[in-house]
């Protein structure tokens, strides 16, 4: 009986341990800098799969909307560069 209680409270601290570790917990600020890298990532990539959509059309249908697609993916990049940089920035030589 003994031993089943120190096994299910070693379970139970090396569950609360494991989850701990594993699966840091999420920001729950919307405007922080780590939520917003995320954010940004996530429509970088929503983007890149649209373009890849419409380059895969043997005519593209829009030219113009495809460079302006390319255009705001560039931006984005460029965007989520210099939030990274303001989570992590670099130390001077």
């Amino acid at each position: 009986m003994c031993g089943r209680i120190i096994e299910s409270s070693c379970t139970a601290a090396a569950r609360a341990c494991l989850t701990r570790s594993a699966f840091p917990p999420l920001d729950t600020n919307l405007h922080s800098l780590s939520r917003q890298l995320i954010d940004l990532r996530i429509e970088h990539a929503d983007l890149d799969a649209t373009i890849d959509r419409l380059v895969e059309l043997a005519p593209p249908q829009d030219d113009l909307l495809l460079r302006r697609l390319k255009k705001r993916r560039l931006a984005l990049r460029d965007r989520i560069d210099r939030v990274a940089r303001d989570i992590a920035p670099q130390e001077p030589a």
